[in-house]
């Protein structure tokens, strides 16, 4: 049984059903049950065409099922009519169930556990892994988001925008349980950019890749986290690297920025750097400054100082800094970086200390932590032990 084969073509069929007249709630059970029959049936007798065999039983399971769920009579006698299935429609269909997927009738969270059900082919049990929470939790959940969108008819082109920024979601989630959610988001990248021309999409599609090369440098052997300064550049991927450029480069050829691509661009100088020190951050900070133009995120500002920082000196950063507020992630971590490289030692070690007890996870909390005791260290170092046990 070919698992990658079931879940390239479930979304596939999902949509052909839901392009017919079944609402999405009743397409991804009927999908659901004429995947358990595969299970049972193709290892003895496989079909000569997978997505023909798929389409046609689940129509009939959609049928079953509307019959006896009693439903109005004018839908039965809409898809009593058996179709012969389409073979040649899976790119627009699939295309489809993105944008359905991503509705703005969704929150967020919804949105990204309903694609990766119905377009990723997950199962309610794998998501609630990567997601850390109960299976009957991301059930509902996803019970919930099908009976929205069953209400949606997709007569318009779908937003892109909206589906750029829920595989974004699903990327940033990284890995928990069995999945690995980074790779998931890049594959269904992939599949979205080969159906659609966008540079949006291309440009999420090199952010993904840029990013993802650095991952094997990210932690140490103990699990620690290793910022990008200190980070072992030969564990970087470089043909990550160049296909993430490469995407990059024909996205901004058509003259079309978005913040995705403006985001690659960033993380494109940082790969091209061979050290930390040889950081074009000159032309990072111009970046930043589109990303800031086209959002006007207070993220992109905050990460805009740190770049500032680095350009034109820590003062410079502490400046750009103080128009943001503190209550933004991280602002606190990035406010000690900048006091410590301007010398304000002292400073920095308490910032670092209390950002440390902001953390979003125990990996970055223990490095900030371990941050904070190295500038305590050095400053009991430098003042002796009486005023070094002040210090601390």
């Amino acid at each position: 049984m070919d698992e990658a084969l079931l879940r390239a073509l479930t979304p596939q069929v999902i949509a052909i059903l839901v392009r017919r007249g079944a609402d999405f709630a009743a397409a991804e059970d009927a999908v659901q049950e004429a995947l358990i029959q595969a299970v049972g049936s193709w290892l003895s007798d496989p079909p000569r065409d997978p997505k023909a065999w798929l389409v046609t039983v689940a129509w009939r399971k959609f049928l079953d099922l509307t019959r006896s769920e009693g439903s109005r009579r004018g839908r039965e006698e809409r898809v009593a009519e058996e179709p012969v299935p389409e073979a040649a429609s899976g790119l627009d269909d699939t295309l489809q169930l993105y944008f359905l997927c991503a509705h703005p009738s969704l929150t967020p969270s919804s949105a990204v556990a309903l694609t990766l059900r119905a377009v990723g082919g997950l199962t309610t049990r794998q998501i609630a892994e990567a997601y850390l929470v109960p299976e009957a939790t991301m059930g509902q959940r996803i019970s919930r988001a099908k009976k929205t969108v069953s209400e949606v008819r997709l007569d318009s082109p779908g937003d892109v925008a909206t589906v750029v920024r829920v595989l974004y979601l699903v990327f940033n989630e990284g890995y928990s349980g069995d999945v690995d959610l980074a790779a998931e988001a890049i594959r269904l990248a992939r599949q979205l950019a080969a159906q659609i021309d966008h540079p949006e999409v291309s440009g999420l599609l090199a952010l993904m890749l840029l990013h993802h090369a650095r991952r094997p440098a990210r932690t140490g052997s103990d699990g620690s986290l290793v910022p990008l300064a200190d980070q072992d550049r030969r564990l970087w991927d470089t043909v990550l690297i160049a296909e993430g450029v490469q995407i990059l480069q024909t996205a901004l050829a058509q003259e079309r920025l978005g913040e995705f691509q403006a985001q690659a661009a960033i993380a494109a100088l940082h790969a091209d750097a061979q050290s930390a020190e040889e950081t074009d951050w000159v032309q990072i900070v111009e970046w930043y400054d589109e990303l800031v133009r086209l959002t006007d995120s207070p993220i992109a500002r905050l990460n805009r100082a740190v770049a500032v920082g680095e350009a034109d000196g820590a003062r410079s950063g502490l400046a750009a800094l103080s128009g943001l507020d503190p209550a933004l992630p991280r602002y606190t971590a990035v406010s000690a970086h900048l006091h410590e490289r301007d010398g304000d030692v002292r400073t920095a070690a308490r910032l670092y200390a209390e950002a440390a007890r902001q953390a979003p996870n125990t990996a970055e909390r223990d490095h900030l932590v371990r941050q904070a005791a190295r500038l305590n260290a050095a400053q009991g170092q430098e003042s002796g032990p009486a005023s070094g046990s002040q210090g601390r």
